[in-house]
């Protein structure tokens, strides 16, 4: 098998289980998820510890400042998250405090876009699936649920889920096309000869 081929392999994403984390409320924005002060770092180093900041320090016992749920790994949510300005921060933050998948009943196209580039699943399911999902997290915050992209199907308290993907987005997932860097990095050699050839590289 080629290095390339191998490399690609790694970056394949099909399953993510852990327990969940209920965020309920509509139109929750990429503001409200990190704050514009913390977006002047130049890398996303340290974005985790600062998600939802704000709502933390003014939404008592909320989900992301509730120790109950700080190891969970799948986000759970309402309708039109991730709304509002285009911030690649917003997805990092998520990341980096540990979230390795979304599902929620609507999420703003934007969000989903900026949440594939780095390998973070979104998927949707019906609003009585998850209220169903949110309300075993809150009583039962250990609850182990599975979400497996290829069959889209959540798993949890013995009750499978069907979820919702978009057809590229769920292929890119399987394949690991998602990461666009590492594939030209795999390539690098290639990428270098085709750029020598282009007259706007090289000049005239």
């Amino acid at each position: 098998m080629s290095t390339s081929k191998q490399m690609n392999q790694t970056r394949q994403i099909d399953r993510v289980e852990g327990t969940a984390i209920p965020l309920r409320g509509s139109n929750i924005d990429t503001d409200r998820i990190i704050p514009a002060r913390f977006l002047k770092s130049i890398t996303f180093e340290g974005l985790g510890e600062h998600a939802f900041e704000d709502d933390r320090q003014s939404i008592p016992n909320h989900p992301f400042a509730n120790s109950a749920f700080r190891a969970a790994s799948i986000l759970l949510v309402n309708e039109n998250f991730g709304s509002g300005s285009s911030r690649e921060h917003a997805p990092q933050s998520l990341k980096r405090w540990g979230i390795r998948a979304c599902v929620g009943e609507s999420f703003s196209d934007i969000f989903k876009s900026n949440t594939l580039a780095i390998g973070l699943p979104c998927a949707t399911a019906t609003a009585d699936d998850i209220e169903f999902l949110m309300a075993i997290a809150e009583q039962v915050p250990c609850t182990t649920m599975e979400f497996r992209v290829e069959t889209l199907v959540l798993q949890a308290a013995e009750r499978s889920v069907v979820l919702d993907m978009p057809r590229g987005t769920r292929e890119s997932l399987l394949t690991g096309q998602w990461d666009a860097t590492g594939l030209l990095l795999d390539r690098f050699n290639e990428v270098r000869t085709i750029a020598a050839s282009l007259p706007y590289v090289k000049g005239f």
